[in-house]
C-alpha cells in the first residue's frame, strides 16, 4: 500500500518528469545559440529575448538541466547567466505574464520595457489594459516609460531629479536654515527642503519681476512684515498649481 500513496503534494508532482531527450537537446542548443549573440550582436540578442524566455520556462518545467548532471534549475541559470540570474527570471516572467501581447510587438518594445509591462500586468490582473500600455511602451522613451509605470503603481506623479551640491561658509548656514524653516512654516511642514528652496527662489523671481513703481511703493513692506514676499510666493504657488 505504501507504493500506492499519492505522488502529488499541493499540486506539485514529486516524481521527476520523463525527459524528452531529443527535445531537451534542441532547447538547450537554442538557449546557447541565443546567448552567444550577447557578445557579438547585442541588438540581435535583445530581439530574441521573447524566444529565450520561452525556452527557459520549458527547461524549468521539463527539468532539462538534469541532462547536464546539474542539481537544480538555479544551478543551470548560474551556469548560463554567470553575471546575474535576475535577467533570466525577468525573461521568464515576460513569457508567462504577457500572454495577451503578440510576440512580435514585444520584440518591438524590447526586453527592458517588457519587464516594466510585467509589473503593470501583475498589479492590474484581469483589468490590465495591454493595448494602452503597449502603445505607451512604443511611444515613450525608456526612462519616460519607467516613470509612467512607477506613477501607475504608486499613485504618485514622478519627475526626473538630480542632486546638486553647494559650498556654504559656516557663517552663512544660520541664514540658510532660517530661510528654509520659514518657508516650511509657510508652505507646510510636510514639504521637502528642496521644495522649500524652490519656493524661496520663486519668491525672489516674483519680486524681481515687479514693476519699478510697485517695487518702490512696497519697500517699507519688504523691510517690515514681509507681506510682499508672501504675496509673491502665493502668486507663484497659485500659478504652479494651475499648471499642474
Amino acid at each position: 500500500m505504501i507504493g500506492l500513496t499519492s505522488l502529488w503534494i499541493n499540486g506539485r508532482n514529486l516524481v521527476s518528469p520523463e525527459i524528452n531527450r531529443r527535445r531537451a537537446l534542441v532547447v538547450l542548443g537554442k538557449i546557447d545559440e541565443i546567448l552567444s549573440w550577447e557578445q557579438a550582436k547585442e541588438h540581435e540578442h535583445d530581439e530574441r529575448f521573447v524566444e529565450l524566455g520561452e525556452y527557459l520556462c520549458e527547461v524549468r518545467a521539463g527539468q532539462y538541466w538534469r541532462l547536464e548532471n546539474l542539481k537544480s534549475f538555479d544551478e543551470f541559470l548560474e551556469k548560463r547567466f554567470p553575471e546575474s540570474r535576475r535577467k533570466a527570471y525577468y525573461l521568464m516572467a515576460i513569457h508567462e505574464t504577457l500572454t495577451r501581447i503578440p510576440k512580435q510587438q514585444l520584440r518591438e518594445v524590447g526586453w527592458s520595457k517588457a519587464t516594466e509591462l510585467v509589473k503593470v500586468a501583475r498589479r492590474d490582473g484581469g483589468e490590465f489594459d495591454c493595448a494602452t500600455w503597449l502603445h505607451k511602451a512604443k511611444e515613450l522613451p525608456k526612462e519616460g516609460f519607467k516613470r509612467a509605470v512607477e506613477s501607475h503603481l504608486t499613485g504618485k506623479e514622478t519627475e526626473p531629479w538630480e542632486i546638486i551640491y553647494f559650498k556654504f561658509y559656516k557663517s552663512q548656514l544660520p541664514v540658510l536654515e532660517r530661510a528654509l524653516e520659514t518657508a516650511a512654516m509657510m508652505l507646510g511642514s510636510d514639504r521637502s527642503r528642496g521644495y522649500c528652496l524652490e519656493m524661496i527662489c520663486a519668491d525672489f523671481l516674483a519680486g524681481a519681476a515687479l514693476e519699478p513703481a510697485e517695487s518702490e511703493s512696497n519697500v517699507g513692506c519688504q523691510t517690515g512684515n514681509g507681506d510682499s514676499s508672501i504675496r509673491g510666493s502665493k502668486r507663484f504657488l497659485s500659478e504652479r498649481e494651475r499648471n499642474e
